[in-house]
């Protein structure tokens, strides 16, 4: 079969196929790529609490917003150059989809060389911002200075995978990044253990798994062409990258958001975790496993959404508005159902969680039950709020997208982690994370009510045009 054949195909199976089936098929890659994204560093976490201490995993937690800020980045471009070529392929807009690809991929490598550059730069200094305390500063050091080496492809790979999901190939798009996992998982126990080389060797075989990954990528788009680019679509144009920008701001929104949490509550830990009887180090580590293991729940999330995505984005952009309805209300069913498991697995069996990660004192251990058990006790409202964010991205409404991701992590979640500490300490600090859940919740359903109500109205509207449009093709007939 041809590229334009296949792609045909897929582009009538998302406006013919039941939802369900489609979900399915875009969402279980989605899901098993975004898990193995978040497996880079929790594999890394495993081997290091085993091999190093908790120290090891403060540092790893300290590096973690390096790593956030970059698929930020490529979500940016990434995510919204997907929301821009679905929504083109359903307005059959082929031209336009393909040079939408092209800027695409020229702005996922200006971008990832360009922060490379700056974090090799600015090393020790963005560490120190990030929380880092004297005592992990070294090991940050070590587990940083690889990874920042391996950004670009960290940039460019999930960037142009994305893309490769719209394409119609999520399988592919799952195979680039299971593949990059599974030679992390083989490299860090050698480094680290064969070699010696402790967290620096972790960080050494996470960049080597992410160049592997990202080449897995470019032969998708080296071998056969798939898209049919050519020269003309990789010239950049303005209004092109504005478009992408404009769809891609709410996920990587949502991603700096995330980083900005991330350093708050590291520097928090360090405040008023220094000041009870676990210390700044034992908090710092433990609240950081805790954030690792619900990135896993996210993912899972994010993988849904990134399912339903080309899914809503077409059928929205071919005015099959009921699709678009029930594409969301079937996500967010599965999302809640996914939620609850994490609830149960965070709540009720924590500290087989926390032994995964080395065998640490019944301190280090009391504090990371908490973290669980308090932090994330709203863990089943986080799929509503993540899914109805992207109902609204893949309908280029990008403003209340990014309304929903800032409220959760800025609006509500940086006064929560500065307010609550001063009347409950460190465990205000863990507080934060379910009233912030709850707000978010609330706002999303405030404001996605309205918007079916809208899609209502539209669909109300074009089915009376057409009904008009036949009644005078009938009467012209006569």
């Amino acid at each position: 079969m041809s590229a334009i054949s296949t792609r045909t195909a897929h582009t009538n199976a998302l406006g013919t196929w039941p939802i369900g089936k489609l979900i399915a098929k875009f969402a279980v890659p989605g899901i098993v790529s975004m898990v193995v994204m978040s497996l880079y560093n929790i594999v890394d976490q495993l081997f290091i609490g085993h091999g190093v201490g908790y120290l090891g995993n403060a540092a790893t937690n300290i590096v973690f917003p390096i790593n956030v800020l970059t698929f930020a980045m490529s979500m940016l471009i990434g995510e919204g150059a997907t929301a821009v070529y679905s929504i083109r392929l359903g307005e059959k807009r082929r031209e336009e989809a393909n040079h939408t690809v092209g800027n695409a991929i020229v702005m996922l490598s200006l971008i990832g060389v360009t922060f490379a550059v700056i974090v090799l730069t600015f090393l020790q200094p963005l560490l120190g911002f990030f929380g880092a305390t004297p005592a992990i500063m070294p090991y940050a050091i070590d587990y940083a200075a690889p990874i920042a080496y391996g950004i670009p492809f960290l940039v460019v790979g999930p960037g142009m995978n994305a893309i490769i999901r719209a394409n119609g190939s999520p399988g592919y798009a799952m195979k680039s990044m299971l593949t990059g996992a599974i030679v992390n998982t083989i490299l860090d126990p050698i480094f680290i253990f064969t070699f010696g080389m402790g967290v620096k060797g972790a960080a050494i075989a996470t960049a080597i798994s992410q160049f592997i990954s990202f080449c897995v990528v470019l032969n998708y788009y080296v071998r056969g062409n798939r898209f049919g680019l050519a020269g003309r679509h990789f010239r950049l144009s303005g209004g092109i990258l504005r478009k992408l920008v404009s769809c891609g701001i709410p996920p990587s929104v949502s991603q700096l958001a995330v980083m900005v949490v991330i350093v708050t509550l590291n520097k928090s830990m360090v405040q008023y975790g220094g000041a009870s009887k676990y210390g700044a180090e034992i908090c710092l580590a433990a609240h950081g496993i805790t954030m690792k293991v619900n990135q896993i729940l996210f993912s899972v999330l994010i993988g849904l959404s990134i399912g339903a995505q080309p899914i809503i984005g077409f059928n929205f952009g071919a005015r099959n508005y009921d699709r678009v309805r029930r594409a969301y209300l079937v996500s967010v069913g599965l999302a809640t159902g996914v939620g609850v498991l994490g609830f149960i697995a965070f709540f009720f069996f924590p500290q087989y969680l926390i032994a995964m990660f080395g065998n640490e004192d019944a301190l280090y251990n009391e504090f990371a039950r908490q973290c669980f058990r308090v932090f994330l006790f709203c863990a089943p409202l986080n799929g509503f709020t993540i899914l109805t964010a992207t109902f609204f991205q893949s309908m280029a409404r990008a403003v209340h997208a990014s309304v929903i991701q800032l409220s959760r992590q800025i609006v509500f979640m940086i006064p929560a982690v500065h307010i609550l500490p001063q009347f409950f300490g460190v465990r205000g600090v863990l507080l934060a994370g379910p009233i912030t859940d709850a707000m978010s919740f609330l706002l999303s359903v405030a404001l996605v009510i309205p918007e079916f109500r809208r899609l209502r109205q539209r669909e109300a509207a074009e089915t009376g045009e057409d009904l008009a449009l036949d009644d005078d093709a009938a009467q012209v007939s006569a």
